[in-house]
Parts: structure tokens; C-alpha cells; sequence
């Protein structure tokens, strides 16, 4: 089965592969499980020897790593000396069995072309270090680089040469997804090959970006901690489509089955509902189609749209037959209409859709056939119907995540130049390689665009689209996987503002970005930019060029502006066939939109947001502000700010009692009460836009750098602004930190000596006895209490396993308030030293402190407990690891080996005795 190669020496050294023009002895070293059967060749001597695939330069390179459905083992040599065995690891064996060497291998080997009938003889390279797709992607680097295969590997395209590699795309639609079963994931065969250098340094600055732009929020909000209010319909799941009334004073919920109307400033108060369920009958003939009856086979409201001041256009996925319904606000009932939805809301509750109203014609971005192989950007009309063009160059694979109407005036008075925007994300049609690349687009068609006369007959004649850049021009770090789109509109602003949420296509370090776009950045390169064109060149993974031919009059994929009709062009129906046809063929534009400052505005690790809304608010001194409020697949709220040349998280507030994704963000910028409405799998949440109260003293909130919050001096307390607040000498904001201008305070610390130190652990008292007066004895419940900084989480470290930490709190509040301490969820059994303070006002200054030594990385908590509330804090101790020695390596690669051989042997029997069997049968 395997066959040996001549080394160095004339000496016989095994080659890695099963079909080889090398002869010998039946001399192998590694097994591998190929088409379902275990191949164990054994060394004469009973020992493996090392992999060496250079030696067969004919055959193709395997990374060390095995692909699915693949097991490779890789043993050193060993060595009898001195009457016993002695491990050693020879440099070849290293290389091809350390976690460095399997990485560096498919680094060196990540992109490629996909096998053709012929071998490529200019292979291109995808450099994230530089290069034409990173410049594309990344808006950086040079063009055209190509280098030759990376050093130690062949050319062949043989499939074992592939290694498989999971298609990690974008999660849009977000949450609602994971209702559902998870349907089988295609892992694509990638053929590597491309240089080493940029590549590794590209992934060296992704895990050294992941830390250095990673701001932290300054504060977290345990669920407990803050006031939400939540709604929940028993038996109701999946409260994904969130939508405001035009007064701002109700909330429309769409949900699996059912539409809610919630009171705006209290959404726990449910006013109105109505319900569409699917009949028995739907739900017998979609399971017969191979859907689940008990999850698919629903009624999942897609869409929510206002239709007049009286009535809702909703539609949903009933069974997978799509339908549309009118819901009477008056009286709250379906009309019973059963509109065709086809086009309109998808047949699966788990494919992506968008859509928006504008002047009672939906506009809706989703899949037009069962399978969802349709993809289709429609509009709903009775007069002109439109749709796009069925073709890849038009919408390849897309994930549609939102749409909204741009109007060319102010006033939103239709001047027939509006614009309607559609973000999504789709594989790339530039770039042809064997996995899937993923890349951002912004669409845009027009209000007024009624088709073409003869060619494109009921198609969109207007329809254009374009990159969305989202990377850090220093690091080629690039983001490509778009998750979700708020346009910001607001007062001093001159034009809308884009922000939008992505992800890294391969994000196994959790890493998240938000950017911003103007509006004019995007109608720039619509307007004025080059077009591309599909290339015909074979050998080359770039598929689509810059065009730099003659562009038709009128300009192909423009509105029908005044100076349009001016020229006697009316309507797309009056544009000549060169200028649709052109349009047709060129729908993909080479300008990229780039973000404001060509940067992001927020930039983290460990978490992957979902959902963004975004609000402008004033600061005491003047200064505008965008506030960020981004929704997690954790159920967590994260609220920031950019200051100046860096971002702030204000605070992460845990929405949802356990953590799930945060489906859907809506945001009420009312001047009445701000909110923050939040839907996932299990309800909404209502959240305020700042929790101002919660900041103790002064220097608490100037620090936390609130744009909501100032600090009231009269008052001695936190409080929100008013959205028309000045400058006044009561109140303190400072957005920079500084806290200077907070007042002294007049209450001294108390001398050494009281004080009273107690040990406290699962069994003391709610207090320790204190020496202090009687007047200042006693639980005041009207006392606040107050975590000081600095805070638990503050206090994250690594240490060694068993090496000695520690980690403190201080709080403030009632005379009972104490400290409980636990680690991974648990509280210590063991005695924790506090010591307290009474304060001249009553309040009592307490002091934890706690020494610990843990072998596992563990999460510490600090609660802090009163007749006046609770509050908690908590720390993440992460305990290092030593690298394991070649000793230690060997020792568990010998384990794997004796196990592997010993299940070899047992199936060797197992078959024995079939055979056997099968022999006496036969006889």
C-alpha cells in the first residue's frame, strides 16, 4: 500500500502517499483513513519513521492537519540505547506533527485557483499582506502580485492534496436561524497555495489587533442589576420584526404566529394582538416536502410595513407558501386579503430578507423559489412591478440585510430621483477560487425606474452595485461579512449616515467592527465611478476587471434626473437599447465605498455583534455625539462612543435573563423617553438609553463619559440631560474624564483605628460588629449603594497554575452591607478578610480583600449585599500554560499510537472472524 523513495545515502525513506512511481520494501510510518478504511503499514523493525514529501516530488504536499473524514498520525523514531527506549523526535517528524507546522503549512497554502483540466501556469496569490484582492477587499496594497507555490509542495491537484476547510459565512438572518434544525454545511475542498510572508503577518496583526483594538466596557450590567421592561407571550417564540408607530407611542411586534401592539414607553403593557396561524392542512403537505412540522412548517412574520395610517402591510412564511395580509389597526384583525408573498417574504424562515415601504410600494430583497436558489431585489407595484435580472453578475448567493429609502430632498418630498438602498452580503463574482469569498455590497435602484422598452422588459434598469469597505488601511485587517445596516438622520446633520456592523468571514477570534458611511461616498461611486466587466482570461482567479471602454449616453444604471428629462428622456422606458444593455452587462461597479476616516469606529474582540442602532445626541458643552448602541449574539447591549481618536464602551448591559442572540435593535429617540428595544428568540426587552442613576459620586459619572449624563451638584446625584440642556453651574460633564471639577468631598476618611476588621466566610453574620455611635448604627435602606472603583473587572490577570493572586473590592451603603464571594458560580467556603468603615452620613465603607492560588482558569464574582439593593463585579483569572516538551509531546503521541494500533488490531480480528465465517458458509 505504501511504497519507499530513495534518500540520502542510497537509504529507503517512506514516502506519504499510496500511489508513487517509487519502489521498495513495504516501509511505512503513517496511516491514514482513506474512503472508510484503516490503512496501518508497520516498519520492519516495529517502529514508524518520519514523513518526508519532499522526497516525492511528484506527488502533491499534505498539510499535516487532516480534513474531514481524514485522520493522519505522524510518530518520531525511536531508538533502543542502553538496554531501554528513548524518545526523539527527529526535525522532519517535529515539523510535520507540531501545531506550528500544521498552521504554517495551510497559511502557506490558504488560497488558490481550483483544479482545472490543465495545471496553471501563472497561478495567482491572494497576499492579505498586499496584493489585488487585499487592495480590493482591503483598499490597500499593490496590484498583480503572483509568486510561485509556497516552498516544499507540488503543483498537483490530486483531491488528496485538498484539505477541507469549514465555510464560516456571515450569520444573516441573525438569530431566528437557530430555531431551526441547522441545515448540513457544505465544506469545500480549497487547494493551497500562496506565499507565506503576508499571510502570516496578516493573521500575526489579526490576534495582535484583537487585543490592542479591543476597548472593554468600563462597566457591566449584571440583568439583575438595572430596570428592564420585558414582554413574553406564553407558547410564542421569535420576536424578530420590530416596528415604531409614526406618534412614537406604540410597538408593533411581529413574531412566529402573531402580531403584538406593546405601549411604547411600557412594552410589558400589551394592547392589542392578533394571530395568523397555518392550517393542519399546510402544515401536512409542508412535511411532506421534507420540512419540520414542529419548527418550519409555521407561520414566521417576515414582514411589517405601514401601509396608511390605519392599516399594517405584514406578510410571513406560512408553511413555506408565502402569503400577505392587511392588519386593520382599528379593529386589530387580519382582512383576510392572502395575497401572494412569493417574492415578497421568503418561503424559509431561516434565508435572509429585507424589505421597506416607500409610498405604499414595498421594496423586498429575498428569495423568489422553495429552494431559495432564487435570489431577487423586487419591487411590489400594481402599475410597474420590477424586479432584477436572474444572473449571477446581478446577485450572486446573497444575504440580504437591510433596505432603506434615501430621498434626494430633505423635506422627503418625492422629487421621482429618490433612491432605494439594499445592503447585503454575496460571494464574489471578481474573484473565483474554490471556497466561497464573501464580500459586502450596497445596491441601489431608483424610485422612479419603471423597466426598459425592450430590453430589460419589467427589470430594473437602474440597478447598481458596489464594495462596502470595512478594514484598517495599517493592518489589512478586513472585515467582509455584513451583518446590519442603521442609516442615522438627525438634526445638524447634512446627510444621512451609514453605519454598519461586520465580521470577518473566517472570525474563529470572535472579532467585530463598526464603520460609518456617508451618503455621498456611496452616490459618488454610483454617479461618477468606472464600471467592471467580466474577463475571459482562464488561468487567473481575477474574474471581472475595471472597464475603461466608452460608457453610453445617458450614463447606464443613472436616475432619470431633470437634466435627463431635460434631454427628452422621460422614463427608463425612453433610455436606448446600448445604455440598457450595457447596464445589463455591467452591473458591478469598481469604486469601493469607504468608510468615514477609512477606518472603523469600533473595533472588538471576543464578541460577534449582531444588531446596531445608532442615536446623535448633545453633550453639555455643545458637542454632537453618536451614540452606538450594538446588540451581541450573547444578549448583551454594548453602548459606545468615538471620542476623538479612539472608541469608548460606556457599559454592556445584559438584556435577556439567559444568554441568546439579540435578534433585532429598534431604536425611540422620542424626546419624552429614550429607549432601547431589543427582540430575540424569547421576547423583547425595553431598555433606557443610559442608566444615569447607577453612578454613585461624582467621579463615577464624569469617568463613565455618558453623553447622557451629568452630574447634578444641587442635587448630589447622577442625572440624565434634557436634550435642550446648556451649560449651567449645577451640572458636571466632562466627555474627556477629567474629573477636576468635581467638588471636594466634605465627609474625611475615617482615622486609622474606626474601623473594625472582621473574617468573613459562608457562615458569618449579615455585618460585623462595629464600634461606631449608635446614630450611625443600623440599616438605612434610603442609603445608596455604590461599587468603587477600581471595579472586579479590572482587576482580569493571568497567573501561573497555583501561583498566588489577589483580587479586592469597596463599596458603600447601608450599615448591613456585606461581600460574598464566589468563584465559577459557587460561593468560597473559605474566610475572606473585610474590613468597614462608618462615615460621617451614615454610609458604611466596606473593604474585601481575597488571596487565591487555582489550578484552571476561573471567573471570580464580588457581590456586594444591602437592605438598599445588591450589586456585582467580577474578574477573569486566566492561568498560563507552559508549552509541553518534545518529552511531553511524545509521550501523548505514543498514547494515540498504542490506542490506534490496539483498535487496529481489533478490527483485524473482527474481520479474521468474519472471514472465517464467511470461508465455513462458502464450504
Amino acid at each position: 500500500m505504501f511504497s519507499t523513495c530513495p534518500g540520502l545515502g542510497g537509504s529507503h525513506l517512506p514516502c506519504c502517499r499510496r500511489a508513487s512511481p517509487c519502489t521498495g520494501h513495504g516501509v511505512g510510518m503513517a496511516w491514514l483513513a482513506q474512503g472508510g478504511k484503516l490503512q496501518l503499514p508497520h516498519h520492519p523493525q516495529g517502529r514508524p519513521g518520519p514523513c518526508r514529501p519532499h522526497l516525492c516530488p511528484e506527488l502533491p504536499c499534505r498539510a499535516p492537519g487532516p480534513p474531514r473524514g481524514e485522520s493522519v498520525l505522524v510518530l518520531g523514531r525511536t531508538e533502543r540505547k542502553r538496554d531501554h527506549f528513548r524518545a526523539k523526535i527527529s526535525e522532519d517528524s517535529i515539523l510535520e506533527t507540531t501545531e506550528g507546522r500544521f498552521w504554517r503549512c495551510r497559511i502557506q497554502n490558504f488560497f488558490a485557483k481550483p483544479r482545472r483540466s490543465t495545471q496553471f501556469k501563472n497561478p495567482g496569490a491572494f497576499h492579505v499582506g498586499g496584493g489585488d484582492l487585499a487592495r480590493r477587499l482591503g483598499n490597500a496594497g499593490p496590484r498583480g502580485s503572483h509568486h510561485p507555490p509556497a516552498p516544499g509542495c507540488a503543483a498537483g491537484h490530486s483531491p488528496q492534496a485538498l484539505s477541507s476547510v469549514r465555510r464560516d459565512t456571515h450569520r444573516g438572518p441573525q438569530a431566528h436561524e437557530r430555531l431551526l434544525p441547522e441545515p448540513p454545511l457544505r465544506h469545500p475542498h480549497v487547494r493551497m497555495r500562496a506565499p507565506v510572508g503576508g499571510l502570516l503577518a496578516a493573521l500575526a496583526m489579526l490576534f495582535g489587533m484583537a487585543v490592542a483594538f479591543a476597548p472593554k466596557p468600563r462597566i457591566t450590567w449584571e440583568h439583575r442589576e438595572v430596570h428592564l421592561e420585558k414582554f413574553h407571550e406564553p407558547g410564542i417564540f421569535n420576536y424578530s420584526v420590530l416596528l415604531l408607530s409614526e406618534d412614537k407611542t406604540t410597538l408593533y411586534v411581529g413574531a412566529r404566529e402573531a402580531v403584538f401592539a406593546l405601549s411604547a414607553h411600557n412594552i410589558s403593557v400589551k394592547q392589542h394582538e392578533a394571530y395568523w396561524r397555518v392550517s393542519e392542512d399546510k402544515k401536512a403537505k409542508c412535511a411532506e416536502k421534507g420540512k419540520s412540522r414542529q419548527t418550519e412548517c409555521l407561520n414566521y412574520i417576515r414582514v411589517l410595513q405601514p401601509l396608511s395610517a390605519h392599516a399594517l402591510y405584514v406578510c410571513g412564511t406560512n408553511a413555506f407558501q408565502p402569503s400577505c395580509d392587511h392588519l386593520n389597526l382599528t379593529s386589530f384583525k387580519f382582512l383576510g386579503r392572502s395575497e401572494d408573498g412569493k417574492g415578497r417574504c421568503p418561503f424559509d424562515p431561516a434565508q435572509s430578507y429585507t424589505s421597506v415601504m416607500v409610498d405604499g410600494e414595498l421594496y423586498s430583497g429575498t428569495s423568489y423559489n422553495f429552494l431559495g436558489s432564487e435570489p431577487i431585489i423586487s419591487r411590489n407595484s400594481s402599475h410597474s412591478p420590477l424586479r432584477t435580472e436572474y444572473a449571477i453578475p446581478w446577485l450572486n448567493e446573497p444575504s440580504f440585510v437591510f433596505a432603506d429609502v434615501m430621498r434626494e430632498r430633505p423635506d422627503g418630498v418625492d422629487s421621482g430621483d429618490d433612491r432605494v438602498y439594499f445592503f447585503f452580503t454575496e460571494v464574489s463574482v471578481e474573484y473565483e477560487f474554490v471556497f466561497k469569498l464573501m464580500v459586502p455590497r450596497v445596491a441601489r435602484v431608483c424610485k422612479g425606474d419603471q423597466g426598459g422598452l425592450r430590453t430589460l422588459q419589467k427589470k430594473w434598469t437602474s440597478f447598481l452595485k458596489a464594495r462596502l469597505i470595512c478594514s484598517r488601511p495599517d493592518s489589512n485587517l478586513v472585515f467582509n461579512v455584513l451583518q446590519d445596516v442603521f442609516v442615522l438622520r438627525a438634526q445638524g446633520l447634512k446627510e444621512p449616515v451609514i453605519y454598519g456592523v461586520f465580521t470577518p468571514q473566517l472570525n474563529n477570534v470572535g472579532l467585530s467592527a463598526v464603520c460609518a458611511y456617508n451618503l455621498s461616498t456611496a452616490e459618488a461611486v454610483f454617479s461618477q465611478g468606472k464600471y467592471m466587466q467580466s474577463t475571459t482570461v482562464e488561468q487567473s482567479h481575477t474574474k471581472w476587471v475595471r472597464y475603461n471602454g466608452a460608457v453610453p449616453t445617458p450614463r447606464p444604471g443613472a436616475c432619470i434626473t431633470r437634466e435627463a428629462r431635460a434631454a427628452n428622456f422621460s422614463s427608463s422606458l425612453s433610455l436606448p437599447d446600448k445604455t440598457l444593455q450595457f447596464v445589463k452587462d455591467h452591473p458591478l461597479m469598481d469604486s469601493s465605498v469607504t468608510p468615514i476616516d477609512n477606518r472603523p469606529r469600533l473595533i472588538r474582540s471576543d464578541v460577534n455583534y449582531t444588531q446596531i442602532v445608532v442615536d446623535r445626541t448633545q453633550a453639555l458643552d455643545g458637542t454632537a455625539y453618536d451614540v452606538m448602541f450594538v446588540g451581541t449574539d450573547r444578549g448583551t447591549l454594548h453602548k459606545a462612543v468615538s471620542l476623538e481618536n479612539e472608541a469608548h464602551i460606556i457599559e454592556e448591559t445584559q438584556l435577556f435573563q439567559d444568554p441568546e442572540p439579540v435578534q433585532t435593535l429598534l431604536l425611540n429617540s422620542e424626546q419624552g423617553g429614550r429607549f432601547v428595544y431589543a427582540g430575540s428568540s424569547s421576547g423583547v426587552v425595553q431598555a433606557p438609553v443610559a442608566f444615569c442613576e447607577k453612578h454613585a459620586t461624582c467621579k463615577d459619572c464624569v469617568l463613565a463619559r455618558d453623553p447622557y449624563c451629568a452630574w447634578n451638584r444641587a442635587s448630589e446625584a447622577c442625572v440624565a440631560l434634557q436634550p435642550a440642556a446648556g451649560p449651567s453651574r449645577d451640572l458636571v460633564q466632562q466627555m474627556s474624564g477629567d474629573t477636576s471639577a468635581c467638588p471636594a468631598s466634605s465627609v474625611p476618611f475615617p482615622p486609622p483605628g474606626s474601623s473594625s476588621l472582621s473574617c468573613r466566610g459562608p457562615g458569618s453574620a449579615s455585618s460585623p460588629r462595629s464600634p461606631w455611635p449608635a446614630s450611625a448604627s443600623g440599616s438605612d435602606s434610603s442609603l445608596p449603594i455604590a461599587l468603587l472603583p477600581p471595579l472586579l473587572s479590572d482587576q482580569a490577570q493571568q497567573v501561573h497554575a497555583l501561583g498566588t493572586f489577589h483580587l479586592f473590592c469597596q463599596a458603600t451603603g447601608p450599615a448591613d452591607v456585606h461581600f460574598v464571594w464566589e468563584k465559577n458560580g459557587r460561593e468560597l467556603q473559605t474566610c475572606v478578610p473585610t474590613q468597614t468603615h462608618v462615615l460621617l452620613d451614615g454610609r458604611t465603607h466596606v473593604l474585601s480583600w481575597l488571596q487565591d492560588a487555582t489550578r484552571e482558569s476561573a471567573e471570580y464574582r464580588c457581590s456586594v449585599l444591602s437592605s438598599a439593593g445588591n450589586k456585582t463585579s467580577r474578574a477573569r483569572v486566566t492561568v498560563r500554560r507552559q508549552e509541553a516538551t518534545h518529552e511531553e509531546q511524545w509521550t501523548r503521541e505514543l498514547a494515540a499510537w498504542r490506542a490506534v494500533a490496539g483498535e487496529h488490531d481489533r478490527m483485524m480480528r473482527s474481520w479474521r472472524k468474519a472471514w472465517e465465517s464467511c470461508d465455513k458458509d462458502r464450504l
